[in-house]
Order: C-alpha cells, then structure tokens, then sequence
C-alpha cells in the first residue's frame, strides 16, 4: 500500500479471503451449510481467517482482487486490497469501495444445489451477508463512497433489487473488468453518475497487453494462463470470450510474486489448462511441458484449477502427455495433482445437444467413453478430479438420468469426488425461496445417492493418503475424518429410507 489510507478498497467476505488451509478442496464445504456441526467450526475448516499485516493487508488475496489492485495501481491510485476485517478501518476516507465474489448469494453450483437438497443457506451467503451487514456503509455513502460490484456472480445482482438499495450499490459490472474499471473509477473521482449496470461483451473483452501482472500474493498462488473457452457448451458463459494465450514470460512474473511473497506452490487457472498454447482445440504437447517444468523450477506443487475431459484423452492417447506431466509434478514435494473437470452428462443424447463440442475431438455420442478413459487416466497417473454433473437440464429426459447413473456406475473404481448440480432457470431466482421450487426427482436421486457414496468413499482415501500430510495437519485431517464418518452414517441411512439400490 502507497503511503496514506487507500482510496479505493478492495476485498470480499470470509468464504473468499481465505486459503482453505491451502488445500483448494476444502473450499467446496464453503458452499455449504453447516452439517453436523457448529458453523464456527465449519468456516474453520473450510474458510480460516487469512494473515495480514499491521494495515490489514492479506497475506494472499483472490485473483481478480490482485488483478484489479494491480491495474489502478499502475494508473496511479492509491488502492489496495484489504482483509474484510480491517474494512471499516478505512471506510471513513475511501471514495470508492469494491467487491468481487464467486457466489455472492449462492445462487451458482454447487451451492445451489446444497440449497435444493438441506433448504438451508450455505455459508458463502451468510459470509457476505455478515460482511455487508458488520460495514459502516450508511455513513461512508452520505460522505459520498461509491459501490462497484463485480466478479464471476456478478449477475446475482440483477435478482437482489432490494439489496443493491440497501447496501447502496452504484454499479454492477458484468464480465472482464480491466477495460471498464478505469472509466468508472475516473467517473466517481469528477463526481460524476455512474451507471447501475456494464455488461462487458466478448467483443469488449481486454487483450493480454491490457491484463496487467499481479503485484502480491494470490490465494494459493493461483496464476491466470489462459482466458476463454473454444468448445460452446450452451449452459457456459466462458465459451463465449475469446481464446486470450498468457506468454511464459507473463507467467513467470506472477509466479515468482507469489514465491517471493512466501506461496511456495500454485494453480494453474484457465478453463481448460491442456489447451495452453493451443490452436483450438489441437493440443500443443510442447507449450504445455515449457509451462510446467517453468511452474515446477518455482513452485513445490502445483495444480490445476480446470481441465476437459476430452483433452485429457486426446493428451494421453495421442501424445502420452498426462505420463509426461506426471513425471515433471510429481516428486519428493507431491504425489498427485488436483483439478476440476466436468460430466455433466452421461447420455449421449443430452451431450450432443447442450455440448456438441465438449467431446471434441471424439464425437458427442462417444461422451460416456471419453469421460470414462479420461478418469482411468486420471487415476492411473494420480490425478484426482472433482468433478461435476447438470440434473434438470431443460431437455433432460428420465432416460438421460438413467444414462448419467450408469456412467456413475462405471466410474467407481476411479479414485475422484463427483458433485451433482441442478440446473435453476433464472426466472426462478426471482422467487425469494427459488430453491422450493426446483423439481427433485425419483432419478435424480438416484443419482445423488450415487454421488454421495461414490464421493464418500473416495474421500476417506484421498485425505488418508494424498491430503494432509504432515504433523501441522493432524487435528484439520482428524475432524474432517470424523466429519466423513458422520455424513457416511447419514447419508447411508437416507439412502436405505429412501430404497434406493446402489451398486456394492
């Protein structure tokens, strides 16, 4: 932070401004309610508070944060990111305050789904809420603070009118900021009104000059390689943006910010990491082996944040590259790797309709397959996927359920952790208790009770002989055990009452 109280503050709740103990996994359960134990608890687990320094500046910090913090910064402002409990310290003298967020309102999967199934709200929700409630908007708004609002869930807002009046927020930006930021920030300075809403379009995106490099820590070291998707899946809003290739070099910058800052291991982030330095959906063996061995001469251990089951079949059989992968992360530092991946489906049907391009280059009616070979080479070279799947999708028919639970089937001998979601319409949001109103049936639980189990058993191996390692971890690894023992014996026990067969 430049000298004198910040400007512009930058932060977000609790369930974001945290490290999840560095175990990116446990930041699922923040998407949650509290099951089976004290919510204090469960933020503990999943959300530890982070280290700051005396100004109340986090150790580590979201991405899009570090990002947005870089940008005003090289313009000149006197910005900063600053931990949630340190807000109000500043908001006497700031103009403009602005937050970012994943799920402002646990609106997006998986939390929704949590929502559908307990009907309790998750505690990203309650987080944010509490963070907004515990700030001293009110005054700071009569001395003219402004409100920007963004990130990922941005579009949350749009059903929340009575909060927006509330918390008096200004302006809701829509998309990939670092373009739009600068005008609005110049705007609030002149006094000027700002618009409530910025809908950035693919065509307004910024390019990779106009992305500036991180100046500290992000959460975990997660480091952005790519921006876009090229494969069109229609529930998906990234498919839209334009493939944007991060140079090594770029790369290497904000690495080292995070090892210099004490981040001694990494995420690589992009929708889909076996694309980096692609030409579509062609695979580049040759770049992607450049940036890991670059990511590995830095980080201890490193993960990826999304990868595409397609591509892991296609880097395998084609190039042997999962193998090659493997033999440049693992070492004396790690033994696996984590990253999320995507089902959605296991009808063949349903795939070619809502995905066409998601199998590519295999064709759509060949999904099953691809997803099953992409999981035995996960687990043959101990990469552990969380992975996720669409119930309630528009043109979903009982026999694509059916489908999607045989797929599960099949998939139990593969070492991963598969979370269901359901697909809510966005009229639905407008309904204040929405998730009543999502229809729950017979075959969806049937799959839900495949998940669980399959999910249950996994997990018990994963954090037994992957995760937690080391002394420090034992009484983190301790609870979670107990808390899987728990939620075994429950889920079992609805599983039996609701006589639903699953496979031994």
């Amino acid at each position: 932070m430049s000298e004198g109280k910040p400007d512009i503050i930058l932060t977000t709740d609790r369930s974001m401004m945290t490290t999840h103990h560095g175990k990116e996994f446990l930041g699922f359960m923040a998407t949650g309610p509290a099951i089976g134990m004290p919510e204090r608890l469960w933020m503990w687990i999943a959300c530890p508070k982070m280290k700051t320094d005396s100004a109340g500046r986090p150790w580590q910090a979201p991405y899009a944060l570090r990002k947005l913090e870089a940008l005003l910064q090289d313009k000149g402002y006197n910005a900063a990111v600053i931990d949630p409990d340190h807000v109000n310290r500043y908001l006497g003298d700031a103009k403009i305050l602005m937050l970012s967020h994943h799920d402002y309102f646990a609106l997006c999967p998986p939390s929704s789904e949590w929502w559908v199934v307990t009907k309790k709200e998750p505690v990203n929700a309650k987080s944010f809420r509490n963070l907004m409630e515990g700030l001293s908007l009110a005054e700071a708004k009569r001395r003219g603070l402004k409100v920007i609002v963004g990130g990922p869930a941005a579009w949350q807002w749009l059903y929340k009118p009575d909060l927006i009046e509330r918390w008096g927020i200004d302006t809701i930006v829509d998309g990939e900021g670092e373009r739009v930021v600068t005008d609005l920030v110049e705007r609030a300075y002149a006094g000027e009104p700002l618009p409530r809403y910025i809908f950035v379009g693919p065509n307004d995106v910024p390019s990779i000059e106009e992305i500036p490099p991180i100046k500290r820590p992000s959460i975990n070291g997660l480091v952005e390689i790519m921006r876009g998707c090229p494969r069109g899946c229609k529930f998906c809003s990234v498919t839209l943006r334009p493939l944007r290739h991060i140079p090594l070099d770029r790369i290497e910058k904000e690495i080292l910010v995070n090892v210099e800052g004490g981040v001694e291991s990494g995420i690589l982030h992009s929708e889909d990491v076996l694309l980096y330095g692609a030409n579509g959906i062609r695979l580049n063996p040759d770049a992607l082996i450049k940036l890991h061995e670059l990511s590995k001469k830095y980080w201890k251990t490193l993960a990826w944040s999304h990868a595409s089951l397609a591509a892991i079949k296609l880097a395998e059989k084609e190039h042997g590259l999962i193998r090659k992968l493997a033999e440049i992360i693992c070492d004396e530092h790690q033994r696996y790797w984590g990253v999320e991946v995507g089902i959605e489906t296991g009808s063949p049907k349903l795939a070619k309709k809502i995905m066409p391009a998601k199998a590519a280059p295999y064709p759509a009616e060949k999904w099953p397959e691809v997803v099953e070979e992409a999981f035995a080479i996960m687990h043959d070279n101990n990469v552990i996927p969380a992975a996720t799947l669409i119930l309630g999708l528009p043109e979903e028919t009982p026999d694509d359920v059916v489908a999607t639970a045989e797929l599960l089937d099949r998939l139990r001998p593969y070492r991963s952790l598969i979370v269901p979601m359901f697909f809510v319409p966005m009229g639905l949001l407008k309904n204040k208790n929405w998730f009543t109103d999502v229809e729950v049936k017979d075959e969806h639980k049937e799959v839900m009770a495949r998940c669980l189990l399959h999910s249950l058993r996994w997990a018990e191996d994963i954090v037994n002989k992957f995760y937690l390692k080391g002394g420090k971890n034992y009484p983190l690894k301790l609870v979670i055990n107990a808390f899987l023992k728990y939620v075994s014996y429950k889920g079992r026990k609805v599983v039996r009452e609701l006589g639903i067969e699953v496979p031994a």
